[in-house]
């Protein structure tokens, strides 16, 4: 149904209109919603795919755009490499994810983490730590799909975050 590819410029005018679709903060989006132009986008995702070319105090991450059959953007997620960041070990995880407005309640969630998770089996990682806003229904009902475990709740400024971790095999 869909296919996870890294952002490049044959994607860039469908990148930007992402970007206005979703309307602010795009969770799994290395900051989309900062960047005018896809090229100076694609960039940023580039350098913050490497440890060595990462900035100081950021975990690396590979981003991918969600792209359906008819070669459209749906959605996009973040694979952060590891966690040992005192934020994303409590409140974030190793995923962000989101779906464009206009796609949502299709399955594309669910089919994105799913192809996410071989990301984290490739890399010999056996657990992933994966959190969605209390009361986000949608983002809970796809974590639990893809056999996300109940953790706890913990409180992320004034929002509560559900955690969940989905144990991976081999």
């Amino acid at each position: 149904m869909i296919k996870l590819i890294r952002p490049s410029v044959n994607y860039a005018e469908d990148i930007m209109a992402f970007r206005a679709e979703m309307g602010g903060h795009i969770p799994g989006g290395s900051n989309l919603e900062d960047y005018d132009n896809a090229a100076d986008w694609i960039a940023h995702v580039e350098e913050f795919s490497r440890e060595e070319t990462c900035p100081e105090g950021i975990v690396p991450a590979d981003v991918f755009i969600a792209v359906n059959e008819d070669n459209r953007i749906v959605g996009m997620i973040d694979c952060r490499h590891h966690i040992n960041h005192p934020r994303l070990s409590e409140y974030s995880g190793h995923i962000g994810y989101s779906v464009r407005p206009s796609e949502r309640r299709r399955g594309y969630a669910k089919e994105m983490l799913q192809q996410a998770l071989e990301f984290y089996r490739v890399r010999g990682i056996d657990r992933v730590l994966i959190t969605c806003e209390e009361g986000n229904i949608g983002s809970e009902r796809t974590i639990l799909a893809n056999g996300g475990v109940f953790e706890r709740k913990t409180l992320d400024d004034e929002r509560v975050m559900k955690r969940f971790w989905i144990y991976l095999q081999f």
